[in-house]
């Protein structure tokens, strides 16, 4: 496999998405949690997404627990939160594994195609963030300290 578009994920309502309706879209995939000290990050998130949406631009937002149990919440409390404290308008999607043996199939892949620092294969916390490309193809791999506004730069080189 060489880009994204050969997944399918579940969304937060546990509606198959064919990651094909995003094609030709510049991606933020990021694995996300409510009560983690990264959570306020959902702001940065969503200023990327009105400042460039328009443009073609979309932010995947996966809730994660496998992170001290950071997102303990079901897919509706978890949309709750993230509408009542950042309005996001980005999707949400079906809360996942990002690592082990039932990570999601396409956190698999954005981890090959991007290693972390030494080539680690795994994701260490939340809000690890992967910068997709209008051909599907995982361009960098961003550590959870990286805020979003951090990325403007190379979201613009690919729009």
């Amino acid at each position: 496999m060489s880009n994204i578009y050969q997944f399918s994920v579940l969304n937060n309502k546990e509606e198959t998405i064919e990651l094909t309706q995003f094609t030709d879209k510049v991606m933020l995939i990021v694995n996300t949690a409510s009560d983690c000290g990264f959570t306020p990050q959902y702001q940065g998130l969503q200023s990327l997404y009105d400042s460039f949406q328009a443009k073609g631009f979309e932010v995947l937002a996966f809730p994660c627990n496998q992170f001290k149990q950071q997102e303990s919440g079901t897919n509706e409390e978890i949309q709750q939160f993230c509408d009542l404290r950042f309005n996001i308008k980005f999707p949400l999607f079906n809360k996942i594994d990002v690592n082990g043996d039932n990570a999601e199939p396409l956190f698999s892949f954005l981890k090959q195609e991007a290693p972390g620092i030494l080539g680690s294969k795994s994701i260490k916390w939340n809000f690890t963030k992967f910068l997709v490309n209008r051909q599907g193809e995982v361009v960098k791999r961003y550590a959870p300290t990286t805020k979003p506004e951090a990325i403007t730069a190379d979201i613009e080189k690919l729009l």
